[in-house]
């Protein structure tokens, strides 16, 4: 394994108690264990606090626009094939801001990680009900209760059949980076939601609330079932199950058989590069 420390020991500025450190702990514990040495790893991130982690990991970043992280990971994937991307940013950003690119991102099938800070609020902007804010919660913003429907992120990722699609809690890193681990093992497009409380501004979904009804899936789910598959990613209340929802097969979008190696290393044909660039002269 690479030592922990290679991916830096770097000083955030989340708040004592949120749920991000420990995310932050499963990153690093699962790329260590992949053996990935900072340079052959890329994270990508929006805003929002969650979109902080890859300002707190020691290696390849970018970090744009609220809800664009999954674009530019997209196309690094399918530029560097031997990079491995991840995608990290909050419930707000991936499934609000991002929202369309998150739709487009499943059906495409690039092989990448997303992994999903999901609070059920926006923190960063201190309390606006999120996409996966429970229909008539109370939250700072909304003292009348949030009006929406919340997201279903598993169940809509299940329809459309993303090939590994996971939840974990941040209250069980070990558990968590086990996940993380396997998501990255994956040749398509990964889906890790990561249930995470926000203890600034979301006094609903509190540690305790997430402990009492968290549950592991066990043997008895087989997650090439997607018809059991969806059920379990539809059950979210009295009890939520964490691991490996569905895990499926379709094959991953693949780069152009032109790109073999990193564009950044290719030696082009500057002659024929010239006559091309004359064309448009």
């Amino acid at each position: 394994m690479i030592p922990i420390d290679r991916y830096g020991n770097i000083e955030t500025a989340w708040c004592p108690g949120c749920g991000n450190h420990a995310i932050l702990g499963a990153v690093k514990k699962a790329l260590s264990r992949l053996e990935l040495a900072p340079h052959q790893v890329l994270l990508c991130s929006g805003i929002g606090q969650a979109a902080k982690a890859p300002h707190y990991l020691r290696c390849n970043c970018f970090n744009g626009l609220h809800g664009r992280g999954l674009p530019p990971a997209q196309g690094a994937a399918l530029a560097n094939p031997g990079l491995a991307v991840i995608a990290e940013s909050g419930d707000g950003c991936s499934y609000g801001e991002g929202g369309n690119h998150f739709l487009a991102a499943m059906r495409r099938n690039v092989g990448m990680t997303l992994l999903v800070h999901d609070n059920q609020i926006y923190g960063l902007t201190k309390g606006q009900a999120s996409p996966t804010t429970a229909q008539g919660q109370v939250t700072k913003f909304q003292p009348g209760g949030a009006p929406s429907l919340a997201f279903p992120p598993l169940a809509v990722a299940v329809t459309l059949d993303v090939p590994f699609v996971a939840r974990g809690f941040s209250g069980d890193p070990e558990h968590l980076a086990g996940l993380i681990e396997q998501a990255v093992r994956h040749p398509g497009f990964a889906l890790v939601d990561i249930l995470q409380p926000c203890v600034s501004f979301n006094k609903v979904n509190t540690f305790a609330w997430y402990k009492s009804r968290c549950y592991k899936l066990g043997p008895e789910h087989d997650p090439t079932d997607r018809r059991a598959a969806l059920d379990k990613a539809l059950e979210f209340g009295e009890r939520i199950p964490l691991g490996v929802v569905y895990r499926g097969e379709r094959a991953p979008y693949r780069p152009d058989p032109r790109v073999r190696r990193p564009l950044a290393t290719s030696r082009p044909d500057l002659v024929k590069l010239a006559k091309i660039l004359e064309e448009y002269a």
